[in-house]
Formats: structure tokens, sequence, C-alpha cells
């Protein structure tokens, strides 16, 4: 049998907030995986996606294969309450307020190229400050729009934000996952202001359920649930208003096309009965459901708390090692979800320093893969985790 004391510590951390019950069958499933030997310890996954599994998603899958939850169909009332679990419990993590409404998908990936084909007529702008958001820019383009942007070297942010006028949509990218960028809500709020017509879209696949967004500051946002939510990857979640659907129904109505079967009217239409256009992934939705159910059990207050103190505990090691930094040199623009560490030593020699005391780090993105870690602070890393990870980089010589 095999005890994962990482594991383990997570469970003394959350206990007081997930009861004794759910301590207890989680414990049940540890001591029933394998062998004995203690020397054998799960590595703890710090890459941004896909990252570490929440702790409680091998019980829920367990559950679901039991109930077989893989095999019913997306037309069946079974699946419609495990939709009405995920989106309901979704509104109260993250305060939806009414007006929003919420669509499954295969990707974040996917809503790049659904929401510029359902939104944008000719025109969209983006705001690029590294790979993800320059790809989103890139597809907009290869869509045939007019799509134009601004641009930041690589760790830097927007402080503020100068729009031309009359764009259809804005694509704004708060926490950008391959430089550790992220952007201040303020200027959520300014961009609003100086673009009241304009669609602004948000990229918070690497962010949430983390911060805590201002929904009258943009029309939709979205984000993949390998990341923050700890679950595996095959999910897109696309959070959209009205203002969304009374675009796409114009557009209709002007006789443009607006995508096939995955449109945001055909998203739309499904969603009001709670089902999916074609076949989804069931098993992802309930166990996003469930995961929520967990989240909302330990308390989004405590979740972001416990995020704020994880990235000041390593943010203050980077503050005064000899040889590594923080790639985000300015503290006003750095990510409190995915911490970017540049290494003068060498980052091959780091990495390895890390997999060997169990902590394995996400590689630097693109161009920045040969000199940057990136490390993933989500609910699935508890504060051990970061605790044992900082003495590991104040270790690093």
């Amino acid at each position: 049998m095999t005890i994962d004391f990482k594991r383990l510590f997570y469970y003394r951390a959350h206990v007081t907030q997930f009861g004794i019950e759910l301590l207890l069958a989680s414990l049940h499933a540890t001591f029933a995986a394998g062998d004995s030997n203690p020397s054998s310890v799960t590595m703890v996954n710090f890459t941004p996606g896909p990252s570490e599994l929440y702790f409680t998603v091998s019980d829920h899958a367990k559950r679901a294969f039991r109930d077989r939850i893989p095999t019913i169909s997306h037309r069946s009332k079974v699946f419609e309450s495990i939709f009405i679990e995920a989106t309901s419990g979704l509104r109260e993590l993250l305060g939806l307020p009414s007006g929003f409404h919420v669509a499954f998908v295969a990707s974040a990936t996917e809503i790049w190229e659904r929401s510029i084909q359902s939104l944008v007529s000719e025109s969209s702008f983006h705001a690029v400050n590294g790979a993800f958001s320059k790809k989103y820019f890139e597809i907009s383009q290869q869509l045939g729009k007019k799509a134009t942007s601004i641009e930041v070297p690589l760790g830097q942010g927007f402080q503020q934000l100068n729009i031309p006028q009359g764009q259809e949509l804005i694509a704004l990218t708060h926490n950008e996952t391959s430089t550790g960028v992220s952007l201040p809500l303020s200027l959520l709020q300014s961009v609003r202001k100086a673009n009241p017509e304009s669609l602004i879209i948000v990229d918070a696949v690497s962010s949430l359920p983390y911060p805590e967004f201002d929904y009258s500051t943009f029309d939709s946002i979205y984000f993949s649930v390998q990341k923050g939510f700890g679950l595996p990857a095959g999910l897109g979640v696309w959070i959209y208003n009205d203002r969304c659907v009374e675009r796409t129904e114009k557009l209709i109505a002007d006789g443009q096309r607006t995508g096939t079967y995955h449109s945001l009217q055909s998203l739309h239409s499904f969603a009001k009965k709670n089902q999916t256009p074609g076949t989804p992934n069931v098993l992802g939705i309930y166990l996003l459901g469930k995961v929520i159910q967990d989240f909302l059990r330990r308390g989004i207050t405590t979740i972001r708390r416990e995020t704020e103190y994880k990235a000041a505990v390593l943010y203050q090691i980077l503050e005064k090692h000899p040889e590594l930094k923080a790639f985000v040199s300015n503290p006003e623009d750095r990510s409190k979800t995915v911490i970017t560490i540049s290494c003068q030593k060498g980052i091959k020699e780091l990495a390895s320093w890390l997999t060997q005391k169990g902590l394995h780090p996400g590689e630097g993105y693109g161009k920045l893969k040969e000199s940057q870690i990136r490390i993933a602070n989500f609910p699935a890393h508890s504060k051990e985790h970061f605790e044992a990870l900082a003495d590991a980089l104040e270790e690093f010589h």
C-alpha cells in the first residue's frame, strides 16, 4: 500500500473545512491504492496545466464509474441534473449575476474560435502580453476579421489601454499563463468605462476561481478545468451575458454566419434546457460539479486568502535569493496563480533539484522554455506544498 504523505499533509490542512467523513473516505482511497512502502511518494505537480488534481477528484471519479455516469445519454434527466449542479454551483462560487449564462465546450482554445465567429462581424481588438493572448489575436485574423492589437514585451503588463473606438470585441487576458503576468482588475473597469458599446471578453483560464471579478466590467469570461479547478483536461467553460446573445442574434438576422453546431446561438439554446448541442464530456462536467461543491464547503474566501499567502511565500523567497528571481519585475503585474521564475545558474539544474524533492515544476513556455520555470498556485496546492517548495528553492545554490 502506497502512503502518500503529501496527500496526508493536505488532509491535515483542510480537515476542519471538509469534515471528518470526507477525510475518512479520502484516506480509505489512499490506503487501498497499493503497497505499504513509505518511500513511494507521489510527485506534486506544479505545472500550470494540466496541473495537480484536486485531492477529492479520485473519489468522485470512482463514484462516477460506480454509478455509470460516463455511459449516460446527454439527453437524459440524469445529465440535466449534472448540468444543473455544475452551473448552479459555478454561479454561487463565482458570484455570477443574473443575465450571465454558462456553456460547455471542449477547451478554452475552442472558445477563441467560437467567440470570434459568434460575436464579431468585422473588428476585434486584442491586448497581447504573451503567447496565449497572441494566439487569440491570430485566430481572429485567420477567421478573416480586421483584428488589431497592442503588444508589450514578455514579462510586462498593462496599467492602462488606449483602445481605438468602435471595436466590436475587446479581448483581454487577465492572467497570461505563458509569462505569469496578471492584469489589475481596475484596468477592466477603465476599459469598460472608455468602451461602453464594445463587447469585452476576458481570458481567466489560469486565474479562476481566485479573482473576485466585477462582472459589470465585461460581457464574457472563460476558463478550462485542468488548471484552477484541479480536474483532468478536456472541458472548457464559457460564461457570457445577454449582450453576447443579442449580438450573435443580430449577426444572424443580418445574414452572417456565426459558426455551425457549436455556435453561441446553438450552445445557448441547449444550455437553456440544461443540455449541450452534441455529446459533451459528461464525466468532466460531473467532476466539475462535485469539485465546485468541495470548493464551496471550503469557502471561496479561504481559497483566495490561501492563494495570496502561497504566492507571498514564493515571491518573498525570490526577492532575496542570489540566483533566482521573479521574471515579472513589476510587483503590480505579477500573477498570484502562475509564478514564473528565472534562474541565473541554469534552469535544468533547478528543475532537476526540485524534481528530486518530489516537486515537479512547469517548464517555461515557448521561447522562454530554456530560461524559466513556471509554478502553478491553484486550490489543489496546499500551503504545506508551497512551504516545502519555498524551502527547496531557498536551499538551491
